[in-house]
């Protein structure tokens, strides 16, 4: 690993962590709160494809299994891998991997609409199935309610797929940006 990439790490690991002091909205009837911190993941894996972005999703959630308050509403401690966000977390790393999968088989063809179709799918759909059913094992709801529930993240997780589609395609398609991730 460079220098240069282990920055580039290091800042998408404070990106996220800085993301998280958006407070969460909690939603009285399920205990999962919704918050702006997947953007971040999203990006993550969209700025540095698979293995940096995974790398930096993955510091972040040893910094905050570590004790440090970096998710959103100032939560951490290895205690939140015991409770029913768990599902949603361990997916962070995964759909960030998903996400720079994609974005480096098609990085030289990447437009807005691709990127919020490969974030709408792995970002949000396969980040909420995932954590609704973890969560509902967790907190013995049953599947079919846990699912049913997690639409309520569908239109915040559509908001944060156009953003970070917007802010993605944007960076990846201009040409000082693309200087920057050159690997020489």
């Amino acid at each position: 690993m460079s220098t240069k990439f282990l920055v580039y790490t290091a800042l998408m690991t404070a990106i996220i962590a800085v993301l998280g002091f958006v407070p969460p909205i909690p939603l009285t009837f399920i205990p999962v709160p919704i918050v702006l911190q997947n953007l971040g993941i999203f990006l993550a894996g969209i700025l540095l494809g698979r293995k940096y972005g995974t790398l930096s999703v993955v510091v972040f959630l040893l910094l905050v299994a570590a004790g440090l308050p970096l998710l959103s509403g100032g939560r951490g401690g290895i205690g939140v891998f015991a409770g029913p966000s768990v599902g949603f977390l361990l997916m962070y790393p995964v759909v960030a991997f998903l996400i720079g999968v994609i974005r480096d088989l098609y990085l030289k063809k990447i437009s807005f609409l691709f990127l919020f179709i490969t974030i709408l799918l792995i970002g949000v759909i396969l980040l909420d199935v995932v954590g609704a059913i973890v969560m509902g094992l967790i907190i013995h709801m049953p599947l079919s309610k846990a699912l049913y529930l997690s639409l309520t993240f569908m239109p915040g997780d559509i908001l944060k797929a156009l953003l970070a589609a917007l802010i993605g395609s944007i960076l990846l398609n201009h040409s000082r940006f693309q200087q920057l991730l050159r690997t020489r």
